[in-house]
């Protein structure tokens, strides 16, 4: 798919279900949203498709961005990419088989496993990390929004951010080679149709970070598969032999499983948006100095957390454990991967920092307007009440600054001007 220059965020508002509630704006992680005119807006710069804002709407006004299954309709010939998580949506799964058949039956001509070039994809790690030690510790790059939210609020730590191609784009590239090889059709009419957990699966394929394009042609929704699964995957007496994940492919779908796939015992794994922040926050105070690896997920429990999934959580993280209990520990390495080379996983472009909240054109301007903010903010009361639409005080001294707010948005300052207005009147 070509790199879309046009393409901000996947994750969108309805206004028309948004009720001008503050319950978006005190859990986003960039605080990318304020409310204004009593409904909610993004600020695309800010916003990294976390899905926070979506999961914790209860207007369901925020919504993912995603490819409709009719997204099949426009190739000869269709690979589905199933991500790991999607086993754990189904109750009594001992088979991955079983729903890779169910995928082939339900419109798909073929499927190759993400979990399987995850297992690649730890075998690289592995190397690298090895030796590249001064760069200790790496971040994994494997969950888009975790990168984006690194190249806005966390500059510093860009260069431990571990430059592999996420085992996605790994198993597109494959899965496209094999099918041009297995049916001689172009490469354009082949479909290469990704399974997400999460909307910025989207972004990521969409704006890609660390290469030029991605090799993905299409996301679609594993709770829009799961429903067209289910039953055909009770239809399934005998299902064909298409797995090519073990352990640690399966593995990745859960929190803790990619830095398990390292083999070593010197990593740090954490989840949850919020959790996440505190570990970058640490990072760059350099309290965590002898690790080699750091493996963060912005969803709850991992890519099972993402919100375009059915399941609960962290009863997907148990059915998954259990699958992958009698698996063998990997069925794919890199020295039987004839498509891609150890040089060409790395990334092909470098990311860099993205000075999304920086006030002014400059610096003489930023440290101006920020001398600003701090007067406007000493005279808020610091509730961090979110009553104006702002997430805290500080965030609307700095949109006032910037002329998107004004002081008498703080219901408190009106309520004091409105009393010190009425005195006045009663005076007169």
């Amino acid at each position: 798919m070509d790199n879309d220059k046009t393409f901000t965020n996947s994750v969108h508002l309805d206004p028309d279900l948004c009720k001008g509630c503050i319950n978006c704006i005190k859990r986003c992680p960039t605080q990318a949203i304020r409310v204004r005119n009593k409904k909610a807006c993004i600020t695309k710069e800010f916003c990294i498709d976390c899905g926070e804002c979506i999961r914790i709407c209860q207007n369901h006004a925020k919504l993912p961005t995603y490819d409709s299954l009719d997204v099949l309709n426009n190739y000869r010939y269709k690979v589905a990419l199933p991500a790991p998580s999607l086993y754990g949506q189904f109750n009594n799964l001992d088979d991955t088989n079983i729903v890779l058949t169910a995928l082939k039956r339900m419109g798909f001509d073929d499927v190759y496993e993400v979990g399987a070039a995850a297992e690649v994809v730890s075998e690289l790690s592995r190397h690298y990390v090895a030796t590249h030690k001064e760069q200790r510790p790496f971040i994994s790059t494997a969950c888009p929004s975790i990168t984006r939210l690194i190249r806005v609020r966390f500059p510093n730590l860009i260069e431990h951010l571990l430059p592999i191609l996420p085992p996605v784009e790994i198993a597109a590239k494959e899965a496209r080679e094999a099918a041009v090889r297995k049916t001689g059709l172009k490469p354009e009419d082949i479909g290469i149709i990704f399974i997400s957990p999460c909307p910025s699966k989207v972004s990521a394929v969409k704006s890609p970070l660390g290469q030029k394009e991605s090799y993905i042609d299409a996301v679609c929704a594993v709770k829009d598969v799961y429903v067209r699964l289910l039953p055909l995957m009770k239809e399934i007496k005998e299902p064909e032999d298409l797995s090519m994940a073990g352990r640690i492919g399966i593995g990745w779908g859960i929190s803790g499983g990619e830095a398990g796939g390292l083999l070593s015992e010197n990593y740090l794994a954490a989840d949850g948006i919020e959790n996440v922040i505190k570990i970058l926050e640490d990072l760059e105070d350099q309290k965590f100095t002898d690790l080699d690896f750091i493996e963060l997920n912005a969803c709850n429990g991992g890519c099972v957390g993402g919100v375009l999934n059915i399941e609960n959580p962290f009863l997907a993280s148990v059915k998954m454990n259990h699958l992958k209990k009698y698996m063998p520990v990997a069925k794919k390495h890199i020295e039987v991967t004839d498509v891609i080379t150890p040089e060409e996983a790395l990334w092909t472009e470098d990311v860099e920092y993205v000075p999304v909240y920086r006030l002014g054109s400059n610096m003489r301007d930023s440290i101006r307007m920020m001398n600003e903010a701090e007067k406007i903010e000493e005279k808020l009361p610091g509730l961090d009440c979110g009553a104006c639409g702002a997430p805290t005080c500080h965030a609307l001294a700095l949109d006032i600054v910037k002329g998107d707010a004004k002081e008498l948005d703080c219901i408190h300052l009106l309520r004091e001007y409105v009393h010190r207005f009425s005195d006045e009147m009663s005076k007169a």
